[in-house]
């Protein structure tokens, strides 16, 4: 993967962090100016994310011969074992340590939506949030690769126009009673966002430089200040797409470094567990008197290396024997044609 958007990755994800610390430490109240900034502007890490989602999906699979089967078996080997993990986690303080984080409720049918990536109302009434609540985005990423499968069955010059066409679909079908309306929302679009510098990008039409990608990259900030997410998909998105946009044109600036890319690996665990280790801190500040600036000054670390274990023994490794394990199962079973 391009070092430039690994390292967009990894700030995005700690964007979200302390977006998160200002809610789990301060409710998203703030006195400063920074911290205005991330409890208010913050959770634009996310449409960062969608992004660069569509963009690392769409160049991954150009030019391949992928079944859908295949594709969606190698999105859930990378996605659902963390998910599961951090969620199973996050239930089991809920259920028996509740007041680490006291605005949750457990409720096992919940719980169990939540792992199959089933939007529904989170019991605590506070809307369609997972258990692991930052795993709201992960319904959206799976709708999305469905979508993406799905697009498999026509020639790769009509799978973004295929994928348009389906999301619109589907905007227009959640209007109805009987599916949920979770999927109106137009974040879903950034991900098309990112299937189009994909496309620009493959055309060479995304040019290396540095002062005018560090404007655009001025410019969308601004925006992104200026502007609320009332409407998200031009207030957040079109900027976030433009900022991926701009890292890619400065890519030459970027390539070979091997600790961005590595913060780009642990972008996902430092997106799912640091929640949890956030509620702990506070819980331990709370009952213990302590500053919330040297709690959070040492949750930062914690989260950074349990991240990097949670990837290198969960992402890589575990997931790695995963797809071996499944490979040789399904050369087995006269599968082969599937690989």
């Amino acid at each position: 993967m391009l070092v430039s958007v690994q390292a967009l990755r990894a700030l995005a994800a700690w964007v979200v962090v302390f977006h998160h610390v200002m809610q789990v430490f301060f409710n998203f109240q703030a006195d400063s100016f920074v911290g205005r900034l991330f409890a208010e502007r913050g959770a634009v890490g996310v449409d960062i994310f969608f992004v660069i989602s569509g963009l690392v999906i769409y160049l991954s699979t150009q030019g391949k011969t992928v079944t859908p089967w295949r594709f969606m078996l190698n999105r859930v080997l990378r996605i659902v074992p963390a998910y599961w993990l951090y969620s199973l986690i996050a239930a089991l303080i809920i259920a028996f340590a509740n007041p680490v984080m006291p605005v949750q409720e457990f409720d096992l049918h919940h719980l169990l939506l939540s792992l199959f990536f089933i939007p529904a109302e989170n019991p605590a009434g506070f809307g369609l949030y997972p258990t692991l609540n930052v795993g709201w985005t992960l319904n959206y990423e799976m709708f999305f690769y469905l979508l993406f499968a799905m697009a498999f069955m026509v020639t790769e010059r009509l799978r973004l126009l295929f994928i348009v066409l389906a999301l619109a679909a589907f905007s227009l079908l959640a209007t109805q009673p009987w599916m949920s309306d979770f999927y109106r929302n137009s974040i879903v679009y950034e991900f098309i966002f990112g299937m189009l510098l994909g496309v620009l990008y493959k055309r060479g039409w995304i040019r290396h430089g540095l002062w005018l990608p560090l404007l655009v990259i001025t410019a969308s900030l601004l925006a992104i200040y200026h502007f609320d997410n009332s409407m998200r998909l031009l207030h957040w998105g079109l900027p976030s797409a433009l900022i991926v946009a701009a890292c890619i044109a400065m890519e030459p600036w970027f390539k070979g470094n091997r600790l961005l890319s590595h913060l780009g690996d642990s972008s996902y665990s430092v997106y799912l567990l640091h929640v949890i280790v956030l509620s702990l801190g506070w819980y331990l500040q709370a009952r213990l008197d302590l500053s919330p600036a040297v709690v959070i000054a040492a949750c930062v670390p914690v989260i950074a290396l349990a991240a990097w274990g949670s990837y290198e023994l969960i992402e890589k490794r575990f997931v790695a024997h995963a797809k071996v394990w499944v490979g040789q199962r399904a050369d087995r079973g006269g599968l082969q044609s599937l690989s």
